[in-house]
C-alpha cells in the first residue's frame, strides 16, 4: 500500500502543478475550469485504456512467458522511472517556466482555451501512464493484492491532490526542490526493488544466472512475507534471502540513478562558465 500511496501521490502532485500552474495564469477567463476538467478527464481516459492493454496482454500469457513479460514490464518501469527522476532534475524548472508561457497565452488570446485543455490532458495522460506502469511493477514485485493498491492509489490521489491545491490556493509553503529531493530517494530505492524482482524473475528462468543463492538469511529477523516486511520490500525492493544477480541489481540500479541525478543537477548550463 506504501508503493502504491508514494507513487500515485508523487505523479497526481506533479501533473497538479501543472494545472495549477495553468490555472494561475488563466485567472478570469470564462469556462476555462470546465476545459481544465475536460482534459483531465481525457488524460484520466487514455491512461485507464493503457491500463485494461497491459492487464489483458498479461493474462494471454502463461508459464515462462508470464515471468518474461513480468521482468520486461518491471524492467520498463525501472527505465521510466529512471528517465523521469533525471528529467525532472534537469527540466523541472523549465517545464513550469512553458506551462506558465501556455497559460499567458491563452489569457492574452494568442491561444485558444482548447489548446489549453490540450496540454493539460497531455500531463495527466503523461503522469497516469506512469502510474498504470508503476502500479503493475509493484503488484508485479511484491504480489500485493487489489485491496491495498486501491487503498494506497485512493490515499495518495487524495494526498497529492489536497497538496496541490492547498499550493494552488498558496495556503501552504512548501520548497517543493525538498520534497521532490526527498520522493527522488524513495522512487530511486523503489527502481531498485524493482530491477530486483526482474533479475530474480529471469533468473528463475534461468535466462540470467543467479550468482549465488540466499547471501544473507534475515528472516529471522524481518520476514519479506510479514506485513512489516512486505513495506519494505515494496519502498526499497527488501528480501530476507536475496540471490547474487538481485543484490548487483540493487545497487547498480541505485548507483547509476544517484550518480545520474547528482551529474545533472550540477552540469553546467550551456553558454555559461563556472565561477573560479
Amino acid at each position: 500500500m506504501l508503493g502504491s500511496l508514494l507513487i500515485v501521490f508523487r505523479e497526481v502532485m506533479e501533473a497538479g502543478l501543472i494545472v495549477g500552474i495553468v490555472m494561475a495564469a488563466t485567472q478570469g477567463i470564462p469556462s476555462r475550469g470546465r476545459w481544465v476538467a475536460g482534459g483531465i478527464g481525457a488524460g484520466v481516459v487514455g491512461a485507464g485504456i493503457v491500463a485494461l492493454f497491459a492487464g489483458a496482454l498479461s493474462q494471454a500469457l502463461s508459464g515462462n512467458g508470464q515471468d518474461v513479460f513480468s521482468a520486461t514490464i518491471l524492467c520498463l518501469a525501472v527505465v521510466m522511472l529512471s528517465w523521469h527522476i533525471v528529467w525532472m532534475a534537469r527540466h523541472g524548472r523549465e517545464m513550469a517556466q512553458d506551462m506558465k508561457a501556455v497559460g499567458a497565452a491563452v489569457a492574452s488570446g494568442n491561444r485558444s482555451l482548447f489548446a489549453m485543455a490540450v496540454v493539460v490532458a497531455v500531463a495527466v495522460l503523461r503522469e497516469g501512464m506512469e502510474v498504470v506502469l508503476f502500479l503493475y511493477g509493484i503488484a508485479i514485485s511484491t504480489d500485493t493484492g487489489p485491496a491495498p493498491m486501491l487503498t494506497g492509489g485512493i490515499l495518495g490521489v487524495l494526498a497529492g491532490a489536497g497538496l496541490s491545491w492547498a499550493l494552488y490556493r498558496g495556503l501552504v509553503i512548501i520548497p517543493l526542490n525538498h520534497l521532490f529531493a526527498v520522493t527522488g530517494l524513495l522512487v530511486t530505492f523503489m527502481a531498485a526493488g524493482m530491477a530486483s524482482q526482474a533479475a530474480a524473475l529471469l533468473a528463475n528462468d534461468d535466462l540470467l544466472p543467479a550468482l549465488g543463492y540466499d547471501i544473507w538469511d534475515s528472516s529471522w529477523l524481518l520476514s519479506d512475507g510479514s506485513m512489516i516486511g512486505r513495506a519494505a520490500k515494496a519502498l526499497v525492493g527488501y528480501s530476507d534471502r536475496p540471490t547474487g544477480i538481485q543484490l548487483l541489481a540493487w545497487v547498480c540500479t541505485c548507483l547509476i540513478l544517484i550518480v545520474s541525478g547528482h551529474l545533472v543537477r550540477h552540469r553546467t548550463p550551456p553558454g555559461t562558465t563556472r565561477a573560479s
